[in-house]
């Protein structure tokens, strides 16, 4: 995401009340902003968060892998399970992260030069509180001014999450020098550095 499209930094993004959700065991949070081997990269940092894994979700199990994905025509966007301790860090911040910096949420079924439904923006809600705290955020950034371009993301029932192939996980960290890595998302990784440098794990 480039920066012209954002009315706020990152920093400034507004607050939202999570504390339902605290304290209350291993969550998860499913989230599609483009190519999954960004905003995995963008998570994996995070204080509280145990594990991402890349995948597929919004379609059906017989063409989850990515060479169907890739044609445009399965229903799946590529995403990400995010697996948090709700004692250190809550899906309010996730999605502060999700929207200010691990995508733009203003693109219409793409990011930057990968174009698609495949590449939307979307929120995959699993119960209905996790939906209404979406749908609060979303509207929050908007009275707030965070974009200048309406946001476009979607929320949709998760019905399920397909893991990625292997060779997809951890893929930023295994390849950094990949021209798509270096281009698009240690820029993002380097962004979480400097606006969530309290809220990084210790060993980072």
């Amino acid at each position: 995401m480039t920066d012209s499209v954002l009315g706020l930094l990152p920093s400034d993004f507004p607050d939202i009340d999570d504390s339902a959700f605290h304290n209350t065991g291993e969550r998860s949070l499913i989230l599609a902003g483009g190519c999954f081997w960004c905003t995995e990269a963008v998570y994996r940092q995070l204080d509280g968060v145990m594990d991402v894994i890349s995948g597929y979700a919004g379609g059906e199990a017989q063409n989850a892998n990515y060479e169907a994905v890739c044609t445009g025509t399965t229903r799946h966007a590529e995403a990400i399970r995010i697996s948090y301790n709700s004692a250190l860090i809550g899906p309010a911040t996730l999605l502060k992260v999700f929207f200010g910096i691990a995508h733009d949420p203003t693109q219409l079924n793409r990011q930057g030069n990968d174009t698609g439904t495949q590449y939307r923006s979307a929120v995959f809600w699993q119960d209905e509180q996790e939906r209404e705290l979406a749908e609060d955020y979303i509207a929050r950034l908007e009275q707030a001014g965070a974009f200048k371009r309406p946001i476009v993301t979607t929320l949709e029932p998760l019905d399920i999450f397909y893991p990625a192939e292997d060779y997809h996980q951890d893929y930023a960290a295994r390849n950094p020098n990949q021209p798509y890595i270096a281009a698009v998302a240690q820029p993002k990784v380097a962004k979480v550095h400097h606006y969530y440098k309290n809220r990084l794990k210790k060993d980072i």
